[in-house]
């Protein structure tokens, strides 16, 4: 198999490298799966440093709380501190708190870990009760779910309460002998049930998912890299954000779809390793 796969010329693909100075970095599926870190992400991540170039942690997954999510790269050996951190969850509370400003009480579709993420941010998370009327609903990749609250929830979305899904995916990666039900398909399972799509999908492949981190570290977004496994999510939003799109080739995407899509990514590698060493490469 080659190293990589470009729509590029060398002379492009050379131009376009050059000018990254930041990389955004899914997490399940690029820098590791399910559980399990790959064995390149600690040279990767210890690459760009002595590149120069920053990174930072962007994920659709939001079943874990910041908290959460840097204990568990702490636990992998990754270096990792909350500002480098950024979820759906938190893109979600920001677009409530623009949106609705006056929303307090929310009934949430969403493991405890995520739901602390939203109580630590002054929301009140309603019971599923009739009488516990919430100002809105959030629906998010529920790994906790019962039947019972699904049908609160499809009950709230049929009362025409303002409607938030955290992401799009419809599964979740993972190296186990199963398949995870992510949060698009349980907002298609709604659908069928109330006939309401979410009023609003945050997430990827939602460029706004990079704006703070554009604003942040003052960047262009022909600067920053995209890297994750997935092209509807990943790649799809640096197109959407006019930065680099790296599809990695560890997690849900196969070649054969990355060589069929249309447009192809960017730059598709094998994994983050040769994606490191092309950046230096070019340095």
């Amino acid at each position: 198999m080659q190293k990589y796969y470009t729509p590029f010329s060398e002379s492009e693909l050379s131009a376009k490298l050059k000018k990254i100075r930041h990389v955004a970095l899914d997490m399940d599926g690029t820098i590791y799966l399910g559980g399990e870190l790959f064995p390149f992400t600690l040279d990767f991540l210890a690459r760009l440093k002595r590149l120069g170039i920053g990174y930072s942690f962007l994920t659709n997954n939001p079943s874990k709380s910041m908290a959460d999510y840097l204990a568990k790269l702490h636990k992998m050996g990754v270096p990792a501190v909350r500002e480098e951190m950024y979820n759906t969850a938190v893109a979600t509370i920001q677009t409530i708190r623009e949106t609705l400003p006056d929303a307090k009480k929310l009934f949430i579709m969403g493991t405890r870990s995520m739901i602390t993420e939203f109580t630590d941010a002054g929301f009140i998370s309603t019971a599923d009760d009739p009488d516990d009327e919430p100002d809105a609903v959030v629906v998010a990749f529920d790994m906790e779910l019962t039947y019972a609250r699904l049908c609160r929830a499809a009950w709230w979305i049929s009362q025409k309460k303002p409607y938030f899904a955290t992401n799009p995916d419809f599964v979740c990666p993972t190296n186990l002998p199963t398949v995870l039900v992510d949060c698009g398909s349980m907002c298609a399972c709604l659908e069928a049930a109330t006939g309401r799509k979410p009023d609003i999908t945050q997430g990827k492949p939602d460029p706004r998912m990079l704006d703070g981190i554009l604003h942040k570290y003052g960047l262009q977004s022909d600067e920053v890299a995209m890297c994750g496994d997935r092209i509807y999510t990943d790649i799809k939003m640096a197109h959407n954000a006019g930065a680099f799109g790296v599809l990695v080739l560890t997690g849900e995407t196969k070649l054969e779809t990355a060589l069929a899509n249309d447009p192809n990514p960017d730059l598709t590698v094998l994994s983050l390793k040769e994606f490191g060493e092309m950046l230096e490469e070019v340095r």
